[in-house]
């Protein structure tokens, strides 16, 4: 194994050589090695201050330098069992675990596979979608380090015109033996293809060790060719002591939209950057966020609306509770090119803190290269309402119960842009993190009851 503090081009050379990488691929781990090892843990020096990149410490984290095979733990059990009813993929440390495609997504031609997997069989396909739209390794320290030394991946293919009505299921978890792990995840909608990805990533509780720091980085990218549509919802619920960075990447093109939902809950950092990038005239992005931290959590979120299309739609809405001494940050940033004419775009981060030791700071901005455009953002952040709080525990309620009824009232109107199965996840992991208990999604009586409760409100809004 090897510590994050002394990665280099040998133990990417190890990595290369075992996966029988081309050419292409080995020279761009090569560039962005080269970039991981120049950069600042922050980029820009007008969020160096707020950031608490420094939580992380290379030295503490340790990487495979071979795969390794990793068996589910045993609150990873019940998941596989719901997995195996549809289709989706169970990823453990360094190595996908199992696969489920259902045989009609199989008779569509749907591309579920192991990175390692696809780059045998798909290579050209690949190669043509990472040229397409190639990155940028200078503009993050963890974007470069992620394309240089992912172990791990997955790579999903949407052919064109399918359009598949049940989610594909990952679920990433870090292993239980204490490394850390990255991937680098890959989603092609082709043209007129419609898909909803559902991302669940866990970490196994274990004792804190002071000389072990287990994170699991990963970059995702997402190619939406033109009219398609892709949703992409992530549920962060990594056990307290493990760190969580993430760069993810949509390129969208003529008429296409891309979805992003994510509701973070776990670790003792997680920090998220995501650039909607709207390439084609017509395209519409979407980043729709919902943080709670409790403890000492802290939460480091970017979300970029990247206009280059004429008449593209962007909108950013991002809503954070924060508990005890918990802290959140926000950067956002709304860019219009100059051929993007029509553009309109919206960003928007608010706060609330349930405690006097809890934090959080907002930071949105805008760059306009072009008129004839609309571009507006709005920042906030408010501690708890103490006449709300008066209020309720006057009609009965505990003061905690309090809290939680306050808490659902800001997040509602955020939550009901999602689906109702999708707001049942994220109640249920409120809840579960509230009480104190295990933050694995499980369909048991709670699920249950509350999955009924949203499908009700549901139809109601239908009718």
């Amino acid at each position: 194994m090897v510590s994050l503090s002394t990665i280099n081009s040998q133990h990417i050379n190890t990595i290369t050589t075992e996966n029988r990488e081309p050419d292409w691929l080995i020279q761009m781990r090569e560039k962005a090695l080269s970039n991981y090892e120049s950069l600042p843990l922050e980029v820009s020096p007008l969020y160096s201050k707020y950031s608490d990149a420094n939580r992380l410490k290379p030295e503490y984290i340790h990487l495979p330098d071979r795969t390794i095979w990793s068996e589910p733990y045993k609150d990873l059990v019940d998941r596989l069992d719901e997995l195996e009813h549809g289709t989706g993929i169970l990823q453990i440390g360094s190595s996908v675990n199992r696969i489920f495609i259902s045989d009609k997504i199989a008779k569509q031609g749907v591309i579920i596979a192991d990175f390692k997997e696809a780059m045998m069989q798909h290579e050209d396909l690949i190669k043509s979608t990472l040229y397409d739209n190639k990155l940028d390794y200078t503009e993050d320290k963890f974007l470069a380090l992620e394309a240089a030394a992912f172990q791990s991946g997955i790579f999903i293919y949407i052919p064109k015109n399918v359009i598949i009505e049940e989610p594909i299921r990952i679920v990433n978890s870090l292993a239980d033996n204490g490394l850390s792990s990255i991937a680098r995840n890959i989603v092609v909608a082709d043209t007129s293809s419609k898909a909803t990805v559902v991302q669940e990533i866990y970490a196994p509780p274990h004792a804190t060790n002071n000389n072990i720091q287990q994170a699991y980085f990963e970059l995702v990218e997402c190619h939406i060719h033109p009219n398609a549509r892709l949703e992409m919802v992530t549920l962060q619920a990594m056990s307290g002591d493990t760190i969580n960075f993430s760069n993810r990447k949509a390129f969208i093109d003529r008429d296409a939209k891309m979805s992003w939902y994510l509701g973070m809950f776990g670790t003792q950092l997680s920090r998220y950057k995501i650039d909607s990038i709207m390439k084609g005239p017509g395209s519409s992005g979407e980043d729709v966020e919902i943080i709670f931290g409790i403890g000492n959590q802290s939460f480091d979120v970017t979300s970029n609306l990247i206009h280059l299309g004429h008449n593209s739609r962007g909108r950013v809405l991002v809503k954070s509770v924060m508990k005890d001494t918990s802290k959140s940050l926000f950067k956002g940033m709304i860019k219009i090119e100059k051929n993007a004419k029509a553009a309109e775009s919206y960003l928007a981060g608010h706060a609330i803190l349930l405690d006097k030791g809890a934090k959080s700071d907002a930071i949105p901005g805008l760059e306009i290269q072009t008129n004839e455009v609309k571009a507006t953002h709005s920042a906030s952040v408010a501690q708890l309402d103490e006449s709300q709080l008066f209020y309720l525990m006057c009609r009965g309620l505990s003061k905690d119960g309090a809290k939680r009824e306050i808490v659902n009232g800001f997040l509602e109107p955020l939550s009901r842009k999602m689906g109702p199965t999708i707001r049942a996840w994220i109640n249920y992991l409120i809840e579960n993190k509230w009480s104190g208990k295990s933050l694995m999604l499980k369909t048991d009586e709670a699920m249950e009851q509350i999955l009924e409760i949203e499908k009700s409100r549901y139809r109601e809004t239908q009718d």
